[in-house]
């Protein structure tokens, strides 16, 4: 795999669980010797949801609800065959969502 990168993006609602994750690929990327960059925080996503708590009037009583999705990058490059072999061997936390890109 000469002169090939694997990008890896890493999703999660939970940080912990992002930067476990995280740190077990680089980890496995290490000991098979490839060349790792990262974890590299992207900005974290807020989405904030207003619902209004009365059912007829009252529009000042509301809740604020918000969910917030941490993401990671990891670059790996001169992957071999065991570096590969062992990223589809690992098993990562259900939380994380995954996605491999090959440059």
């Amino acid at each position: 795999m000469a002169d090939q990168k694997i990008r890896i993006r890493l999703k999660a609602y939970d940080y912990r669980l992002i930067d476990k994750s995280a740190s077990e690929i680089v980890e496995t990327a290490k000991r098979t010797g490839a060349q790792v960059r990262g974890p590299i925080p992207l900005p974290t996503k807020i989405e904030r949801y207003t619902v209004l708590v009365s059912p007829h009037v009252d529009k000042d009583a509301r809740d604020q609800y918000e969910t917030r999705t941490h993401k990671r990058v990891l670059d790996i490059v001169d992957p071999n065959d065991k570096t590969v072999d062992a990223l589809m061997k690992l098993e990562l936390a259900a939380g994380v969502d995954v996605q491999i890109k090959l440059g």
